[in-house]
């Protein structure tokens, strides 16, 4: 089967997005049923949304360096830029063409991030989830990771795949969603109701897998709780512990049942301190890892090798495409 996942470099990833998503894919690299492991930089998209040129490379760079210092072994997963294989683009264009602006417009993300913009809204921000399509339909991806407010995109995929299917005979694989059991969404530490975001105006309601480690402690030991003082896992009533539990969980690999029988009789100010040092013990080797690679060699190895592979792939399938809807000299 084969696995494929993007992220967005948007600089400096969060605990959020390690914990929901990188983690995970180091523990699926080592799968069985996996026989293919794709994992790309996501650069197009970010560009939905106005980027300077050299923060973006830097950007880039730095999200492979996190990858490799995650754990991703580059013997077994293809890590490549995706702006690097000009068939994502091409076949984004293509399921635009057989996609619906209602489609498009029904997306919450998008309804979201336009009532936030404060300027005008790029075409871009719009259509996005066909080029996200094309990311997954160009290999033949069998299981695609996604968080809960991610389903609705890859629902969109689904259709999209089916109809061209349908439409011009049989092309396109038609992937399943992958959800993580544990950790899958890691909320704000200063508004526990939201998902943990690097563009959330407060620097407190984040922690990125870069930052000082004395700052990270700091962070969660401020993080939002509530007033009755027990250690209990109740996302609707203990928003804040929950998210805090779900932390230490996945950061310890302790189920969340043991760790509240653990500190039944606990305080938070206890709690606190053990979910920061075990975050801290969880980034460290992380970080040290980090700085060894990001002036490295390595990272163009590995992506040299990713684009290889990933343009291999994607040239036969838009090939395909190409000859199914009619485009260019026919051979």
């Amino acid at each position: 089967m084969r696995f494929l996942s993007g992220i967005q470099p948007s600089g400096n990833i969060t605990l959020g997005n390690y914990i929901g998503a990188v983690k995970q894919f180091v523990k699926l690299q080592e799968h069985p049923d996996f026989t293919d492991f794709m994992v790309f930089v996501a650069d197009l998209h970010a560009i939905t949304v106005p980027q300077d040129k050299q923060e973006l490379r830097k950007n880039i760079r730095s999200l492979v360096a996190i990858y490799l210092a995650c754990g991703l072994n580059p013997e077994k997963v293809h890590i490549f830029i995706q702006s690097e294989v000009h068939e994502h683009a091409e076949l984004g264009w293509i399921l635009e063409c057989n996609g619906y602006i209602g489609e498009l417009e029904r997306m919450t993300q998008f309804k979201d991030k336009k009532e936030k913009q404060v300027a005008g809204v790029s075409v871009g921000l719009l259509t996005y989830p066909s080029l996200m399509a094309a990311d997954i339909l160009l290999y033949d991806t069998d299981i695609v990771p996604v968080g809960q407010d991610q389903k609705q995109h890859l629902e969109l995929t689904r259709t999209l795949a089916e109809r061209f299917n349908n439409k011009y005979g049989e092309t396109f694989k038609v992937p399943e969603p992958f959800i993580a059991p544990s950790g899958a969404k890691i909320m704000s530490l200063t508004d526990p109701l939201k998902k943990m975001s690097k563009s959330d105006p407060n620097p407190k309601a984040y922690i990125s897998l870069l930052d000082d480690i004395n700052i990270v402690k700091k962070k969660i030991k401020s993080a939002v709780t509530d007033s009755d003082g027990k250690i209990a896992f109740d996302k609707e009533n203990k928003p804040g512990i929950s998210n805090l539990l779900t932390i230490l969980s996945c950061c310890t690999d302790n189920p969340i049942e043991e760790l509240v029988l653990k500190y039944k009789d606990s305080n938070y100010a206890t709690f606190k301190e053990d979910v920061a040092n075990a975050v801290a013990d969880e980034l460290k080797p992380i970080q040290e890892r980090y700085n060894e690679i990001i002036n490295s060699s390595l990272i163009d190895e590995v992506l040299d090798q990713g684009r290889d592979y990933a343009s291999y792939l994607a040239k036969k399938k838009l090939a395909k495409v190409y000859n199914k809807v009619g485009l260019g000299r026919k051979r």
